[in-house]
């Protein structure tokens, strides 16, 4: 199979099914199906040397600014969401956060919430913020230009002041999901590893802004971090998630790419228990053994996508000698975590077969489904910093 080939088939007909370039549509914008796409146009990019793969990537952000940085067209609101004019909400597009991109419009604070109906509700969800910070950063890296980088950082200081809040018993803890214009929570619960998410995310913005100058005078996320760190350490990491189990994988590929403080190291090592452990009730579940119409490919191609990451890891740690806190621990558990790599061949080969791209829950999550099988197909492009 030309892997290549796939991916560029795949994220061609995803760009024009949801409007990225041409005329005469309007654009479907989903926050977290678009931070893949983001970072597969990239990675096709530097792959081909065709540039326009990189005009995709760049045009895909002016939407998701301009679409999910702004209000609903069924909303009695109109303009930036951050509630800047506009002007002032070209130059910052991410100061107030961006939507979910989900098909109802949110709850309002005085109506009750339906948890079923919450899933099809918009609102800003922190997890999916912090990745669009990673992407940001991203075009950073490709394309030089500071502002990407600096949308990032605005972005997360504003999602750490709204999303954290500490309870009556003095406690910090981050609500799942915030309203629109992030005046009020959706949902009062914690997710359970997006502290962690954001702490690592946000190494990588203050890691990215030490080196460069354009945005020397707003790196200081360090009280954000502080925070988060302390959060995440508060929460169990295992789940039998697959999706959970991937997000952990992924995040573990990005921190071993810095360099690790002790703290940072024995984090790894937590990370990557978590995740062996969680491996082991998944696979225990036997969901893989599932008809493709009991189960969802995202949260199956997350997983995968996070364990192409731990090929990577073991990479890294075979060229790299650098010596930190817990090396021979990392070394272990990888090399453990290695003996369920042929699961992404599985999930990749099930996923891209016509049959079971016929099933319902495909063709209902088409778009995310599809993109994230094109990340699994092509991880690099995302597992990078």
């Amino acid at each position: 199979m030309d892997k290549l080939a796939v991916v560029k088939n795949i994220m061609e007909e995803f760009s024009s099914r949801t409007c990225i370039s041409g005329a005469g549509c309007t654009p479907k914008r989903y926050l977290w199906t678009d931070v893949f796409a983001v970072c597969n146009f990239l990675e096709l990019f530097r792959r081909t040397g065709e540039e326009h793969y990189k005009e995709e990537a760049l045009q895909l952000v002016y939407q998701v600014h301009h679409v999910l940085g702004r209000h609903r067209s069924d909303d009695s609101r109109s303009g930036w969401i951050s509630g800047l004019d506009e002007e002032e909400g070209e130059v910052h597009p991410t100061i107030g956060g961006l939507r979910i991109g989900k098909k109802l419009n949110e709850r309002k604070k005085d109506e009750p919430q339906d948890e079923h109906l919450e899933w099809e509700q918009d609102g800003q969800y922190f997890h999916y913020l912090t990745k669009w910070m990673h992407a940001l950063h991203l075009v950073t890296e490709e394309t030089h230009d500071p502002k990407y980088s600096r949308w990032a950082l605005e972005l997360a200081k504003t999602a750490y002041e709204k999303f954290s809040h500490q309870t009556y018993a003095g406690a910090r803890r981050m609500y799942w999901k915030m309203s629109i214009d992030l005046s009020y929570p959706l949902v009062s619960s914690m997710g359970q590893h997006d502290a962690l998410d954001g702490y690592v995310t946000y190494l990588l913005l203050k890691k990215d802004a030490s080196v460069n100058a354009a945005l020397s005078g707003e790196s200081n996320i360090d009280s954000e971090m502080k925070g988060l760190y302390a959060m995440a350490r508060q929460m169990s990491m295992t789940t039998d998630d697959a999706l959970g189990i991937g997000g952990l994988l992924s995040d573990a590929t990005l921190l071993v790419q810095m360099e690790l403080t002790d703290e940072m190291s024995e984090l790894l090592v937590s990370m990557l228990h978590a995740a062996r452990e969680g491996l082991l009730r998944f696979m225990a579940s036997l969901t893989l053994r599932y008809p493709a119409q009991y189960r969802l490919a995202f949260r199956e191609l997350g997983l995968s996508i996070g364990l192409h990451g731990v090929r990577k890891m073991l990479k890294i740690l075979e060229a790299d000698e650098r010596m930190f806190s817990n090396r021979g621990s990392v070394e272990t558990v990888l090399k453990e975590l290695a003996s369920y790599l042929p699961l992404c061949e599985y999930i990749e080969s099930f996923w891209l077969a016509s049959e079971n791209q016929s099933s319902s829950t495909w063709q209902e999550h088409m778009d995310i489904n599809a993109v994230m099988l094109a990340t699994s197909l092509m991880p690099s492009g995302f597992l990078r910093i």
